[in-house]
């Protein structure tokens, strides 16, 4: 089995199979997948904020993010970057 150990060992591929072809014989090393993990956060980016919601609103979020296997503050955050990049283009 191959062990990828950088991104830049993963080639660009044609199709799907050939990409599914490369994952049968390979696997990220588990070092690789936590630092890209970490590196994605915006824990030191983001700013701890306070915002009051009904109660019955924040339990249909919940079950919405639940549904998507998702995190709910993670789809709140992805929602308001949607609508927030639409108001922008509209604005133009």
């Amino acid at each position: 089995m191959n062990v990828i150990a950088n991104w830049n060992d993963v080639p660009l591929f044609d199709n799907e199979d050939a990409e599914a072809s490369f994952w049968q014989d390979a696997r990220v090393d588990l070092r690789l997948m936590e630092s890209s993990v970490a590196a994605g956060s915006e824990s030191s980016e983001s700013v701890t904020i306070t915002l009051r919601m009904d109660p019955r609103m924040l339990g249909r979020i919940k079950r919405l993010a639940r549904s998507r296997y998702l995190n709910y503050q993670s789809m709140i955050k992805q929602w308001l970057s949607e609508r927030m990049e639409r108001e922008m283009r509209e604005r133009g």
